[in-house]
């Protein structure tokens, strides 16, 4: 898949992604590349398409993980390390905040999508799209509900009369708890009522990035997820 590049200083920069549409983290690279108008080709890998054993992939990345990053000269692995470059190098004053307090905000909810509210996700996550329908266990997953509830609660409460989570404005800080919050709210059992959660992500629906690369369909058991991410590629 390519998307037009931009011309900078006489010379076209050569940014590639590789992953699935599916993947979360990919789509925070994605979305993080669309605010920034960066165009980029993409590489298909990972999940049902493969590739993340082959010796040039795990070269990029020795986890064998989506996504990877390579713009120019630089190869990154590690979602939020590549949008956090990205901001750096393309974003100063937009999606990178150019206000300390901001960008501290940007790395702390940054931080805290990944060490907090994912692993509260995960078990239902797994535990339902990710497994047959057939060998779903509604009753085992009940204990993972708490704990996801009182974290998308935190998000909540921090949204409260705010349009933004980090600041005034948008910044790479909203992109990956949005992700996240987003399947969290989308989960078929288990899905925590978030009025500020539920606003916010309506707002950022009407973002470019968010609306090509994030609002897609996850589907509740494995099947429907398969063939969502077949479609997505």
């Amino acid at each position: 898949m390519r998307c037009p590049r931009r011309w900078r200083a006489g010379r076209r920069e050569m940014i590639t992604v590789w992953g699935r549409r599916s993947s979360g983290n990919v789509q925070k690279v994605l979305w993080a590349l669309t605010e920034l108008g960066l165009g980029f080709e993409r590489k298909v890998v990972g999940g049902q398409f493969g590739g993340g054993d082959d010796p040039a992939y795990r070269a990029m990345n020795p986890n064998g993980l989506v996504p990877v990053l390579q713009d120019g000269d630089v190869t990154l692995f590690e979602s939020d390390a590549i949008v956090r470059h990205l901001a750096r190098t393309r974003g100063m004053g937009t999606l990178q905040p150019a206000d300390p307090a901001h960008a501290a905000r940007a790395d702390m909810w940054t931080c805290w999508a990944a060490t907090t509210l994912f692993p509260a996700i995960n078990p239902l996550f797994l535990g339902l799209v990710r497994t047959p329908r057939a060998a779903q266990d509604v009753a085992a997953l009940k204990p993972a509900v708490a704990p996801l509830a009182e974290r998308i609660g935190v998000l909540d409460r921090a949204l409260a009369g705010r349009d933004f989570l980090c600041g005034a404005t948008f910044s790479f800080g909203e992109i990956a708890p949005a992700i996240f919050a987003r399947r969290a709210l989308g989960l078929p059992f288990g899905a925590p009522a978030a009025p500020n959660v539920a606003a916010w992500l309506g707002r950022l629906a009407d973002r470019p990035g968010f609306a090509r690369w994030v609002d897609v369909p996850m589907g509740g058991c494995l099947e429907e997820w398969t063939a969502h991410e077949k479609a997505l590629g």
